[in-house]
């Protein structure tokens, strides 16, 4: 398998930190058997564990104002999986990426679909992009795509998914993902009624071209380009057309894209009832949208999420088979470290809602004691399990302390002189 990082290198870190992990792994094994725990049983779990990287988050992001590229940055698909491959090979848990289209398109899909596999890495769920005009498109998305009132743009939305499809299945994806800037901002602008019945007839006449094996997975989105109202906001307009569209299509959460104080953990456990959970964008917020690392902010709600989707693996619920993926915008950071940390504390929830004895729960759920349920879960929670992610790393034969390991070989100044950076690019922001 073709590496960007030298395995020995890694190897070479790993044997230097090996000694103090083993030790703190064997005394957290010890304190978990006190409780009838196996440490190996999540250690396993956190080996198997994997989450897709979002090709764009390889760059850096940016607001509306202004972009501040870092050097050595990816100019196209080829070196957005590069990138990708360093980061699964740090983390060992990132072996999958998720393209977006047109960004990603390439004259020859099998080209890329060569250079992924000697990667070893694979491709997940296809992004399209109807939320603004690429060059020479011959009608626009300023006033919506799927849900516009021109049929002509939607027409162009409803081809570009199709073809984003097409995309997909040359690489091997199963599912697309569909989101749109859709929506209003003025009062009276837009009739509500008429706008999602266009949307609906748009998505249905995608949704008649996925394959037999393929999901559609919708995403919401509160607000922005459309800041008085958006066609698709909420995961209650998101699950209706998901209901109404069929049996393929399901709901995506983006953890940045409810309202503050939204009860995430509540809508995942419905979407999982009603069978239409397709999957998660996973990242943290403060005020809205979804621009920080995962975990970075909100670590006990992202817990909390897992308890629920846990939850639905213990009980073996039916069609119960989510896509995770990271979706975060990079200002200030190097994209690849905080992928590779996000992907992570991702992991880290994981580990330790496996952590909650279940049964236990349930028993304080149905005593109605409350104290002792809240008890349950904090008691998993608050288990550091940093140990068990790391002897999981090495034991894939990735990195102990990956941005360590990282940081030791100077990737960015070698992609520097790899990839120079265009001097003509602006760095005026991204819409």
């Amino acid at each position: 398998m073709l590496r960007r990082i030298d395995s020995a290198l890694i190897s070479e870190k790993n044997e230097e930190l090996y000694s103090n992990l083993k030790t703190d792994y064997d005394a957290l094994a010890e304190k978990l058997a006190r409780d009838g725990i196996d440490i190996e049983k999540f250690t396993k779990a956190a080996e198997d564990f994997q989450i897709a990287v979002p090709s764009w988050g390889t760059g850096t992001g940016g607001t509306r104002f202004a972009r501040f590229p870092l050097q050595g940055e990816p100019r196209n698909i080829f070196e957005k999986l590069e990138d990708c491959a360093v980061i699964n090979e740090l983390s060992g848990c990132t072996d999958s990426v998720s393209p977006h289209f047109p960004w990603d398109k390439v004259d020859d899909f099998s080209e890329l679909k060569q250079a992924s596999d000697e990667y070893g890495i694979k491709w997940v769920s296809v992004n399209s992009n109807t939320f603004q005009d690429q060059k020479g498109q011959t009608a626009s998305y300023k006033y919506g795509s799927l849900s516009n009132t021109q049929e002509a743009s939607r027409e162009l939305a409803i081809q570009h998914n199709l073809e984003c499809i097409e995309y997909g299945k040359a690489l091997g994806a199963k599912s697309l993902t569909v989101w749109v800037g859709d929506g209003s901002n003025h009062p009276g602008q837009q009739h509500f009624q008429r706008a999602f019945e266009r949307y609906l007839s748009s998505m249905e006449k995608i949704y008649a071209g996925l394959p037999d094996d393929w999901e559609m997975h919708i995403e919401h989105k509160m607000f922005e380009p459309a800041f008085y109202s958006t066609v698709i906001q909420d995961w209650g307009s998101n699950i209706l057309a998901a209901m109404q569209l069929g049996p393929k299509c399901k709901s995506l959460v983006d953890l940045g894209h409810h309202a503050p104080n939204t009860n995430i953990e509540m809508i995942v456990s419905r979407l999982i009832q009603f069978k239409k959970l397709g999957g998660f964008h996973f990242n943290d917020s403060k005020y809205g949208d979804d621009d920080l690392d995962s975990g970075s902010l909100h670590p006990y709600q992202q817990f909390l999420i897992f308890n629920e989707l846990v939850d639905a693996e213990y009980r073996q619920q039916a069609e119960f088979n989510p896509s995770y993926m990271l979706d975060q915008s990079h200002n200030v950071t190097d994209p690849i470290e905080s992928l590779i940390i996000s992907a992570i504390e991702v992991q880290r929830s994981y580990v330790k809602a496996l952590l909650v004895d279940r049964d236990a729960l349930y028993g304080y759920q149905e005593d109605n004691d409350a104290m002792m349920a809240s008890l349950e879960l904090k008691k998993a929670f608050n288990v550091d399990v940093t140990p068990i992610l790391a002897m999981a790393r090495y034991r894939k034969s990735a990195a102990i302390n990956p941005i360590g390991a990282y940081r030791s070989i100077d990737y960015r100044e070698a992609m520097d002189k790899e990839r120079p950076r265009d001097p003509n690019a602006t760095g005026s922001g991204i819409v």
